[in-house]
């Protein structure tokens, strides 16, 4: 789709009215996020998306809006994996649960800044060279084969490590150990000293540079318009906030979303792959749009319905598991239970109170 220059920069103007509306609307007062307001919000988000896409339909292509559906509905499955991090981030930094929208939301920022420069330079290298599809699809197909690899192997992040970059900010850059309201830095015993606001905005917006390895090269799988590419990525991000709020508490009932994933990439990766054998020559089918994005849309509700019928029969026997527990531990000789809290009380004489 041919897009000019004053079609950005009224885009780019447009996204960044949207933003200032949440910003002003919902999260100029810290507090404490409802569910109410998350879900309130992330219907508009998606609505707003809705919108963007049908507005392609009418004054682009009925392609292009097909396109940015499939990407959007992508990046924005994608982007709940984002939201497992970002829990492991707002615990490590112990944010207290006010601020943690405006984290949030100047994290995505930064994260929607760097994600712009990953397009750019994206569109750049598929324009020069032909080859780079191969690349794309190659890494996507072992993204997967990791993700699967590690989902049956049940590892997963129980704590975040700090990236090199916040890791320098903390040496060259002295700080305080307690968070100031939403302040950025304060100035104490005469010195300018940034706080932990200002360090976990950095953590979650350089965090999404890891994710936006696998999604750049997804989404550029589906449409090489960097313009649907961008606007894409934007209406996925820009919801995030909201969505974080939304389903925090239902990220662990989301057991098969690793498989769900996995198994987009890898049908992304492959339709990389046959996409680059086409434009070399070599007479192979190409995927077509609608049969990604019903592909895609499948994938995801049959993951999501799996995941909750999984996580449902895991809470059904963990009760079970108590009881017999349980049961096993009353049969033990009622003579050991006595000499065990024998020794205890003897041993309390001596023990130092730990109560202060």
């Amino acid at each position: 789709m041919d897009v000019s220059l004053s079609v950005w920069v009224l885009t780019v103007v447009g996204l960044c009215a949207l933003i200032a509306a949440d910003f002003f609307i919902g999260g100029r007062k810290p507090h404490e996020v409802s569910i109410k307001e998350a879900g309130i919000w992330t219907i508009v988000w998606i609505v707003l998306a809705a919108l963007f896409g049908a507005g392609l339909f009418v004054f682009g292509t009925p392609a292009a809006s097909g396109e940015f559906f499939a990407g959007y509905v992508t990046e924005k499955s994608l982007s709940v994996d984002n939201l497992f991090v970002f829990v492991l981030i707002m615990a490590k930094f112990a944010v207290p649960a006010a601020y943690q929208q405006r984290v949030l939301m100047v994290g995505v920022l930064i994260a929607l800044v760097l994600r712009a420069v990953f397009i750019a330079m994206g569109a750049a290298l598929i324009s020069t060279f032909s080859w780079i599809f191969f690349v794309f699809g190659a890494f996507l197909i072992w993204t997967a084969w990791k993700l699967i690899q590690e989902a049956r192997g049940g590892e997963s992040e129980e704590e975040y490590e700090e990236n090199r970059f916040l890791k320098l900010v903390e040496r060259r850059f002295p700080s305080t150990d307690r968070y100031h309201g939403t302040r950025l830095t304060i100035v104490e015993n005469g010195r300018r000293l940034i706080t932990p606001m200002l360090i976990v905005m950095l953590a979650i917006g350089t965090t999404d540079v890891l994710f936006a390895l696998d999604s750049i090269p997804a989404i550029f799988g589906l449409t090489q318009d960097p313009y649907i590419v961008f606007t894409a990525n934007a209406f996925a991000l820009m919801g995030l906030r909201q969505l974080y709020f939304l389903i925090g508490g239902l990220l662990k009932k989301l057991v098969h979303l690793a498989y769900g994933l996995s198994v987009i990439l890898g049908f992304i990766g492959v339709k990389l792959v046959l996409h680059a054998l086409h434009e070399a020559g070599v007479h192979v089918p190409e995927v077509s749009i609608a049969f990604s994005l019903t592909v895609i849309g499948a994938v995801l509700l049959i993951t999501t319905v799996s995941s909750l019928y999984a996580s449902r029969r895991i809470a059904a026997e963990e009760p079970v598991a108590v009881v017999e527990a349980t049961a096993k531990g009353s049969t033990e000789p009622a003579r050991a239970a006595g000499e065990d809290a024998g020794d205890v009380s003897g041993d309390e004489a001596d023990r130092p109170s730990l109560r202060s």
